[in-house]
């Protein structure tokens, strides 16, 4: 509108994140305070206070950055009067804190609870345990606007001989976003610079999100998508007790993706209810490390080593975790040693090469 300018002079942005300072955290102590004051509520302790800081590190998502959205902590330090006001505590606690927010998010799983209740009737097909060749477990992040949750997907792969490379059936029932289509091209040109040197490729290949029915957008899939196509062409199984999560560009390099912490989450979850068998785990980006914003129930078990956390930067790193085999590194003269991963999707690529040139 032309007068919009006219009438309204300055503009300003305002950032929905700040460092996670001395500073910046007195001031959070003191906006607890002034609440307080403000709503006449029961005193915070020392440990509420914490809770509330820590609650504001969980809505920026990082661990060295604090939310400037007040109202959502407002909104907690509330309720959380409240439950102490039932309980009839003199003082409110971080109990209490932990309450408001675990019963905030309760209100507000709805879908979760049906996802869950699909995955433990087993309607949605998901394996936390044993191997499979060309299949893995993906994570997913869905977002209902106030209430965002982390999900594991199943992802598999077939891969033949022919000339229409690799095919996101996503994309051709139009339930694929571009960002997804970019990363399956990535994919593509990874595998071309990697294998097809010395002989053209001869690949089809068909790569899908198992009962996705709502679509799929995103490329933090892309590196789970590369380890199934492999696990198909060298026709070895992956673990499926491990959860994978990471964007890949075309030199391998593994990189950042966003709601990594829900991602965790939502496998630890599931992993948790079928019961934890000390071998679980999830594979994430190393430059994700700085946003993990963890529950304590899930830190605890990274420390007692029931549950595995594994930050790499290398395709090759998820290889040899996820096949339990040595990924393989290039000789001077081009080519992987024929018992590593990458020499027998090398050599299946070669022989596809063969037999296509011997059809036509």
């Amino acid at each position: 509108d032309d007068e919009f300018d006219k009438f309204f002079k300055i503009r300003a942005d305002f950032d929905y994140e700040m460092p996670r300072t001395d500073e910046n955290i007195l001031k959070i102590a003191q906006f607890i305070k002034g609440f307080v004051v403000r709503e006449k509520t029961l005193e915070f302790d020392v440990s509420a206070v914490c809770a509330g800081i820590e609650y504001s590190m969980r809505l920026a998502a990082r661990q060295d950055k604090l939310s400037t959205r007040f109202n959502y902590l407002s909104e907690i330090l509330g309720e959380a009067h409240t439950w102490a006001s039932l309980e009839k505590a003199p003082i409110i606690t971080a109990k209490h804190i932990q309450k408001a927010i675990s019963e905030k998010e309760q209100r507000r799983s709805f879908y979760k609870e049906k996802l869950e209740e699909m995955l433990d009737n087993e309607i949605i097909m998901l394996d936390t345990t044993g191997s499979e060749i060309g299949q893995i477990n993906g994570l997913a992040v869905l977002d209902m606007g106030n209430f965002a949750f982390g999900t594991p997907s199943r992802i598999t792969a077939t891969t033949y001989v022919g000339k229409s490379g690799i095919v996101n059936i996503e994309k051709e029932a139009r339930m694929s976003g571009q960002t997804h289509d970019k990363g399956i091209q990535i994919i593509t040109g990874f595998l071309g610079q990697t294998y097809a040197q010395k002989f053209p490729m001869a690949l089809s290949c068909r790569v899908c999100f198992e009962q996705n029915y709502n679509g799929i957008d995103g490329d933090s899939a892309s590196s789970t998508e590369l380890y199934c196509i492999i696990s198909s062409l060298a026709e070895l199984p992956i673990r499926q007790d491990l959860a994978v999560t990471g964007s890949v560009n075309q030199k391998g390099e593994i990189q950042a993706i966003g709601g990594v912490t829900h991602k965790i989450e939502g496998f630890f979850d599931l992993c948790k209810k079928r019961g934890l068998t000390g071998t679980q785990g999830v594979i994430i980006p190393v430059s994700n490390v700085k946003d993990l914003v963890l529950k304590e129930e899930v830190i605890d078990a990274v420390k007692n080593g029931i549950f595995h956390i594994y930050p790499i930067t290398h395709i090759n790193e998820g290889i040899e975790l996820l096949m339990q085999h040595p990924a393989g590194e290039k000789n001077e003269q081009g080519e992987f040693p024929t018992d590593s991963v990458h020499g027998k999707v090398y050599q299946k690529l070669k022989a596809f090469a063969l037999m296509s040139q011997t059809k036509n």
